[in-house]
This record gives structure tokens, C-alpha cells and sequence, in this order.
């Protein structure tokens, strides 16, 4: 596996591996899950993910910045953002 990213294809073969389903059987639910995960977000609703963390769309409030190369004072428009809030268990092991 590579280090840097984990791909939707290697979950796929980490179940391919584990679950003996085929490949392309894999790949079907590893997009089914994002594709719910997508939707759920885009509904405004929180996924929770037991042991893992909570997925949430959060508003973003207009505010003030600034151009870094120009220096101009802009203003940033209101947007939605995903944050993600892991559990402290995953917090616990992460910093063991």
C-alpha cells in the first residue's frame, strides 16, 4: 500500500483481501459508501462513525481578509465547510 494517500482502489483490495469478494464487488461498495456519505452531506446531516468520528457541515460566517500579494482587504463570502471530529478513542490511539 502506498503511504502517503489511501485510494478508494486499495480499500477496494483490502477487502478483496480480508472479505474474499471480488474486485469489482469491492470497488461497488467501497463507492456505494462514499456516495451515501456524500449525500448525507449534502442533506446538511452529520455522519457519525462509532470508534472513528463524526463527519458535520458547518457555516462559515462572512469575514475580512486580505490579499497576501496585494494586500487588498477583501471580503471572504459566506460558504459551508465538512469538518471532521475524530472520537477519543481514535484520538488515544493516534497519540499513544
Amino acid at each position: 500500500m502506498n503511504n502517503d494517500n489511501l485510494t478508494r482502489k486499495e480499500l477496494a483490495e483490502v477487502m478483496n483481501g480480508q472479505l474474499g469478494y471480488p474486485q469489482s464487488s469491492c470497488a461497488a461498495l467501497v463507492d456505494a459508501f462514499f456516495d451515501r456519505m456524500k449525500g448525507s452531506l449534502l442533506d446538511a446531516n452529520s455522519i457519525k462513525l462509532v470508534h472513528f468520528g463524526t463527519f458535520t457541515v458547518r457555516e462559515k460566517h462572512p469575514r475580512r481578509g486580505r490579499n497576501p500579494r496585494t494586500g487588498e482587504t477583501i471580503t471572504i463570502k459566506p460558504r459551508q465547510m465538512v469538518a471532521f471530529r475524530p472520537s477519543k478513542r481514535l484520538r488515544e490511539q493516534i497519540n499513544e
